[in-house]
């Protein structure tokens, strides 16, 4: 089945847990899109190239700007021998003005019924590393709203957060909203972030709109992150040097 590009005109929450608190909210654009077969798309959206608004292969599934799409995750789930043939979905920003940066974008994975079953949260520092969580049940059952999947945390991204941690996702994907919820615990503190927006067909004039509100695209996103870092610096935490990236691209 050709599903058409959809827009999620998303909000973003994100709080910090601890004796250190910052919080902050604001809206973002995602798109939702199947990932190996080219739907229906405003004229200003490209699969090819991401000059005024598109989303594309070289961006995801795989190293930064080295990515192979959907052709990656066909290969992680052949790797473990999960038996999903339906859809590969994914959600992310796309790219504006021929830039991209996602803090996370995720790979919804379904079975010929087409039911999501498997969830790649691929995850990026802003120094320019890479790492996916991949969440299932162990019997490949469908994924609900009230299902928590956890992932232990091993990738270095906000310096002023520890690597070691446990990660707990929710998501919640229907025809008409998307509800992702991320919950991260380690001694001392964590983070809780969402993502939630309403989902329909994209159309050229919401991208006008969001180019209209949001005209800098991730670059705002980036200049938000480098923001709230500079906010919990002055705040007094803890600022964290890099660390290597881990050798597996999956966890």
């Amino acid at each position: 089945m050709i599903t058409p590009v959809d827009h999620i005109r998303a909000t973003t929450w994100h709080g910090r847990k601890g004796a250190l608190k910052n919080a902050f909210r604001y809206s973002v654009d995602y798109v939702l899109l199947d990932a190996e077969h080219d739907g229906p798309a405003p004229w200003l959206f490209s699969r090819k190239s991401g000059l005024f608004c598109g989303l594309l292969d070289r961006d995801h599934g795989g190293p930064q700007k080295r990515g192979i799409g959907a052709l990656w995750v066909r290969q992680v789930i052949r790797d473990r021998g999960l038996d999903l043939d339906g859809p590969v979905l994914l959600l992310a920003q796309p790219r504006i003005w021929g830039h991209v940066f996602n803090p996370v974008s995720f790979w919804l994975l379904h079975n010929r019924d087409n039911e999501l079953c498997a969830v790649i949260a691929e995850v990026n520092n802003t120094f320019g590393d890479r790492h996916s969580y991949l969440c299932y049940h162990p019997d490949l059952r469908p994924i609900t709203r009230s299902d928590r999947m956890h992932a232990e945390k091993i990738f270095h991204v906000s310096p002023f957060q520890p690597i070691e941690g446990q990660y707990e996702f929710r998501f919640d994907i229907q025809p008409d909203k998307v509800f992702i919820w991320i919950n991260l615990d380690h001694p001392g503190g964590g983070l809780m972030a969402n993502l939630v927006g309403p989902r329909r067909v994209m159309r050229t004039g919401d991208i006008l709109w969001s180019m209209l509100r949001r005209p800098f695209g991730s670059r705002r996103v980036l200049g938000l992150i480098y923001f709230q870092a500079l906010k919990l610096k002055l705040k007094g935490a803890i600022y964290r040097d890099r660390s290597a990236p881990p050798q597996t691209e999956v966890s």
